[in-house]
């Protein structure tokens, strides 16, 4: 019997060192930055691939016959196949670029939504992101459609019996996420997929999380769209991408109008060009499409096993020193989950809590993480939330532990 295959070691000293902004202090600390889940920090690459765009060939892509523009075009679509070739996608035609995960939503429950009547259902879960929330329930209002809500059981694990009761003769879509923001929850997708498929319903992933952490196959997984967004992967903001499976563009009418879009405009008519150019009107973000692809790159040197090992061992510290704090709770404590850690101290509220860290220099997010019905179902209005990536250490992790413990002095 063959031995299993060891995930190289990660030299995180060496990653550190190409994130220029880890060597600020903060408060008169060294900066802990376990915000990572809100948008992470960004290595000299990406920063270098942007940078040059406007220092060497930026202009407008598709439209021009001058060397600029070539340059650009060339780029921009050499980062199309970047992202194609990270999802796993038959055809980089089925690559979508948008501003990040929120407008790829927002696309498919337009384009998609122009189909749906009366009594039309979509299928999510309380443990969605708000971009995977509110243009669905913008959608139930405009067409009189339905949001089914699947259910999350108390460790924080999608109740997948209850999912697969909610899919019925008038279900159009699933939209469920990958990986939760607030929980650090992996939904098993294929699964999801599988179910969701032998009733004839169409599934879209929220992948925000999920692309970062997760080896992420989205012919493996089957779904029919996929969404991810640049500036969490590290990556520049204002750029993500839209994934959909075989002839899903072809088939959705376009969201937004404008140039590039279009075949032919006549005073009464227009036709659109190919996909996936029918969904990009305008000029888009150009160094931040190629500074995405440069981000991407530059995160699949690694193994991503190892990656996932190395935070998930950071999250085991922190979770364990955290329990070892009177009156700290951890929310989302489902198997398998990415390193995510909300959690709360009584008596603190969770602003207070994260102030009072960042005297410490250990930056955390505070409040509801734009998951509102994921408060409510655990009771609670906000939650303080430490998220750890591949740039951060057991020194992280021990000043995190550490942090916490001085907060809650300020109740002694």
């Amino acid at each position: 019997m063959n031995a299993p295959v060891k995930a190289p070691a990660l030299d995180i000293a060496a990653i550190r060192a190409q994130f220029p902004i880890l060597k600020r202090q903060i408060n008169g600390h060294p900066l802990v930055y376990l915000d990572s889940a809100a948008s992470a920090q960004k290595p000299d690459s990406v920063i270098d691939a942007v940078s040059n765009v406007y220092r060497q060939s930026y202009a407008n892509v598709h439209r021009g016959l001058h060397t600029l523009a070539n340059e650009a075009t060339t780029a921009f679509e050499a980062a199309r196949e970047t992202v194609a070739n990270f999802l796993n996608v038959a055809r980089p035609e089925e690559i979508v670029f948008t501003r990040g995960a929120t407008e790829a939503v927002n696309l498919v429950a337009f384009s998609l939504g122009e189909s749906l009547g009366e009594g039309d259902a979509i299928i999510i879960s309380q443990m969605e992101h708000h971009s995977n929330i509110v243009p669905w329930l913008l959608l139930a209002e405009r067409k009189g459609a339905v949001v089914r809500w699947a259910r999350v059981t108390d460790d924080g694990a999608l109740d997948m019996a209850h999912l697969e009761s909610l899919i019925g003769q008038r279900t159009k879509l699933l939209a469920i996420t990958h990986m939760s923001n607030v929980l650090g929850t992996v939904n098993d997708a294929r699964a999801i997929t599988e179910m969701a498929h032998a009733k004839g319903v169409p599934v879209l992933f929220d992948g925000a999380q999920a692309a970062v952490h997760l080896p992420v196959d989205v012919r493996a997984i089957g779904c029919d769209f996929y969404v991810f967004t640049g500036h969490k992967l590290y990556g520049p903001s204002g750029a993500g991408a839209l994934y959909a499976k075989g002839d899903w563009l072809e088939r959705l009418g376009p969201w937004q109008g404008g140039g590039e879009m279009i075949a032919d405009v006549y005073e009464d008519r227009v036709t659109f060009a190919d996909v996936p150019h029918k969904f990009e009107a305008g000029t888009p973000a150009i160094a931040d499409v190629i500074g995405m692809a440069a981000a991407i790159k530059w995160l699949s040197q690694f193994d991503k096993n190892a990656i996932m090992a190395h935070e998930a061992a950071l999250y085991g510290q922190a979770a364990a020193g955290l329990r070892d704090i009177p009156g700290a709770r951890i929310i989302g404590t489902a198997p398998g989950k990415g390193a995510i850690l909300s959690f709360s101290v009584d008596g603190l509220h969770a602003h207070d809590l994260a102030q009072i860290m960042d005297r410490y220099g250990v930056a955390v997010r505070a409040g509801h993480h734009c998951a509102q019905p994921l408060m409510r179902r655990f009771g609670v209005t906000s939650t303080a939330r430490a998220s750890f990536a591949i740039y951060n250490t057991p020194a992280d992790a021990g000043a995190f532990i550490a942090a916490v413990a001085k907060a809650r002095e300020f109740l002694i």
